[in-house]
Order: structure tokens, then C-alpha cells, then sequence
């Protein structure tokens, strides 16, 4: 018998900080609780936590929330909130990604001297920078063709099929570079479909609309087959989203529910009706 697949690092945080909706989250404990270890992970993780959150003052940590909500407020059009109002809500998601950051600190005495008592230095705090903002436009999407004797025929999102039908997946990548393409079914079965090999995405073709190699023929599992298509502009890694595949996949959820995925992925799914 395998040993269970070990939950990646990214996921462990957001089960720390409870950072998934409860059925998602049910089903990433349960896979957690049968990786040999998988607990004292999480018992580890919470103790640095808590140890990094003693270790900021909180004068340091009123900097950060100021600093971040300065930087933010030329961006945002929305109209303005009450000073109170808006430092009681930017503090708490800023706490929670204290709580899994490293404080980077730069050495205010490059010459080795030692700092003054009382005194602290002053350099960001990792994982505090402003997101990028993607340009509006084109979003990826998923072709279903199902191949019959004379021709194929393109299905659309929900529609039904059965056990036997022979099915070939397409893609637009809509600009992006970097793709995985998975299924997840009633049975709670996944399936990678691209990249065929390799542990890294596949590399895709930014414009027009592209064929897999391979057709896939459904088999008997129940209620849906839905298949996911995982972009970005950057090379990543598949595991991770592997592993987001075989969370959603044990949860109830897993027929109309997205893939938590690693922050800078985007995600967009075709279900099938069985």
C-alpha cells in the first residue's frame, strides 16, 4: 500500500489558519491526519507562528497595517470609510499573514556595530507587497469534443453523458504560457490530461484554440466528470495543484466547488453531467 501523498506547505498554512471553506477544510485534516508525521507539521507550524507574533511589538506591527493600507489607498476607488473603521479591518488579515511570514529585517549597521537599546529596524515585512493587477481581457477556457463514428461534436458546460463515450479536451490559454489540465470525477478519482509527463506545466499556446493529443473515454463513475484547466504566466510546479485536485475531489463539493490553488494560478472548469 502507498504512503499517503504529503501535504504541500502552502496548503498546511491555510489548514493553520483555517484559510478553507469547512468542507475543504474537513477533507485536507483528513488527508493530513493519515501522513505519517502530518500532525506534528501542523503542531510545528502553529508554535513558529505563535512564536513570530511575540516577537513583533506593536508599534511595528501598526507600521505594517499603516504602510499597507497607504500603499493601496491611490489604487482603490471605493468611497471612504472612517480611519477606525478601515485600521480595524485591514489589521486582522495582516495579523493572520504575520503569523505564516518571516520578518525580514536588513542590518541598519552595515558596519557591524551593534544597535542602540530600545532602538528597531525598520526593513518590510515579507509577503506584505502589493499584488499585481492583471489587464482585463481574454479568460482561458476548456473545449469538450465527443467523437462519434461520422464527427465530433462539441458539447456545452452540463451536458450529459455516459460510461463508454470517447471525449478529447481543447484549450485557449487566452495569453497564458503555462497550463495543467486535470479531471476530477464522481467516484472521487483525479486525472491529469496535460501535461502527459513531468512535474512541471505544461508550456501552452498562448492564442487560438488547441486540441489535446489523446482522447479520453469516461468510465462508469457516478453523478459528473469535471475537468479543470490551471493557468499562468509562469512556469509552476503540478503537484500542488495535483494535491488542491484530490482535496476538492474527497469533498461533497467537489461538483461545483474551485480548486485552492497557490496564489498566482487561475482556474476555470467544464462539467459533464453522467
Amino acid at each position: 500500500m502507498n504512503s499517503p501523498a504529503r501535504i504541500p506547505d502552502w496548503l498546511l498554512e491555510r489548514i493553520a489558519l483555517g484559510e478553507l471553506p469547512p468542507d475543504e477544510l474537513a477533507a485536507a485534516r483528513a488527508l493530513l491526519e493519515q501522513e505519517p508525521g502530518g500532525l506534528e507539521r501542523l503542531a510545528a507550524l502553529e508554535a513558529d507562528s505563535r512564536a513570530t507574533l511575540e516577537r513583533l511589538s506593536p508599534e511595528r506591527v501598526a507600521r505594517e497595517v499603516d504602510t499597507r493600507f497607504r500603499r493601496g489607498a491611490q489604487a482603490r476607488q471605493a468611497p471612504a470609510r472612517s480611519p477606525w473603521l478601515t485600521s480595524a479591518m485591514g489589521l486582522v488579515p495582516v495579523l493572520a499573514a504575520l503569523a505564516l511570514f518571516v520578518i525580514a529585517q536588513p542590518d541598519s549597521n552595515p558596519g557591524g556595530a551593534p544597535s542602540s537599546p530600545g532602538t528597531e529596524t525598520t526593513g518590510p515585512v515579507a509577503g506584505l507587497e502589493p499584488e499585481p493587477t492583471r489587464s482585463k481581457g481574454l479568460t482561458p477556457r476548456l473545449e469538450v469534443h465527443r467523437q462519434r463514428a461520422q464527427a465530433d461534436e462539441l458539447l456545452a458546460e452540463g451536458a450529459s453523458a455516459v460510461a463508454g463515450d470517447v471525449v478529447q479536451l481543447a484549450y485557449v490559454a487566452a495569453g497564458r504560457t503555462h497550463g495543467v489540465i486535470l479531471s476530477v470525477d464522481g467516484r472521487g478519482s483525479v486525472t491529469v490530461h496535460a501535461p502527459e509527463q513531468g512535474a512541471q506545466a505544461a508550456t501552452l499556446s498562448p492564442s487560438g484554440t488547441h486540441r489535446l493529443s489523446g482522447a479520453y473515454e469516461l468510465d462508469d463513475a457516478p453523478r459528473f466528470e469535471r475537468f479543470f484547466l490551471v493557468t499562468s504566466d509562469h512556469p509552476f510546479a503540478v503537484e500542488p495543484v495535483l494535491e488542491a485536485a484530490r482535496v476538492l475531489a474527497a469533498s461533497p463539493e467537489a461538483h461545483t466547488a474551485s480548486l485552492f490553488l497557490p496564489e498566482g494560478l487561475t482556474q476555470v472548469s467544464f462539467t459533464l453531467q453522467k
